[in-house]
């Protein structure tokens, strides 16, 4: 039976493409206004092979935003060098950023070129201080995904990284390999102007349901994103909401 969606912003399309192509739409009309309201736009981007789609179609069909106003950040990655094809800002790079006209200098990819992941997280907190003056940053946007055991960033249940209250970066260890990783915490995602969660695939089903369940599971940490003080638009397929009563969007 499926479940009812728990005071989500949830939003469900036929298929990926479609998916892809909605969420690009309001990613851009975020930019765009945050550009026009005080001259620059930040994003935090995903990793996985959801994000890629949304990238493509914003280079491809959104020419009209000032990319060159945009400053790029990262959410979590692999500790690999950033040519490597597991690298989130490879993909991002290939799918995105090599085809619109944004500044080297407004890229801002986590270090993973460091020896330690302790050492990168440290350096790349050090560049998101010297760029955000406030308590914790304020990404104008911060892209997301649900892996296939609801974790997101590279926030993994049972991780101290769930726990840390004062650090905007940390390393993590994932279950899988890569093991070595860099993830933003809770609390520098949540304050975000607004947070899309993107989720595409029947293997995200059970994920998805969870993440939007009756109340928020450290089992699930997808779910805690739901505390976050920022907005928050859930975007998946048919078939990750496959476990959910909602309205397949046009």
């Amino acid at each position: 039976m499926a479940a009812p969606v728990m005071a989500a912003d949830l939003r469900v399309f036929a298929d990926p493409r479609a998916l892809a192509a909605a969420a690009a739409r309001e990613v851009a009309q975020l930019l765009t206004t945050a550009v026009r309201e005080h001259g620059s736009a930040s994003i935090a981007l995903a990793g996985g092979r959801t994000p890629r789609d949304l990238y493509r179609c914003l280079a491809i069909d959104h020419h009209d935003v000032a990319w060159d106003r945009v400053l790029f950040y990262w959410g979590d990655e692999r500790h690999v060098p950033h040519d490597d094809d597991r690298s989130n800002y490879r993909m991002a790079r290939e799918a995105l950023l090599d085809h619109v006209p944004v500044p080297p200098e407004h890229v801002h990819p986590m270090p993973t070129a460091l020896g330690e992941p302790s050492e990168a997280a440290a350096q790349y907190e050090r560049t998101l201080r010297s760029r955000f003056d406030t308590k914790w940053p304020r990404f104008d946007l911060v892209l997301l995904g649900i892996g296939d055991d609801g974790h997101t960033a590279s926030l993994f249940a049972g991780s101290p990284a769930l726990e840390e209250a004062t650090r905007w970066v940390v390393a993590a260890t994932a279950p899988v390999a890569p093991h070595g990783r860099l993830t933003l915490t809770l609390p520098a995602l949540a304050h975000a102007t607004m947070i899309f969660v993107v989720v595409a695939g029947d293997s995200k089903a059970d994920a998805l349901r969870s993440a939007l369940g009756d109340r928020a599971d450290p089992r699930c940490p997808a779910s805690l994103i739901r505390t976050a003080p920022a907005p928050i638009v859930w975007w998946a397929d048919a078939r990750a909401a496959a476990h959910l009563t909602a309205r397949i969007s046009r």
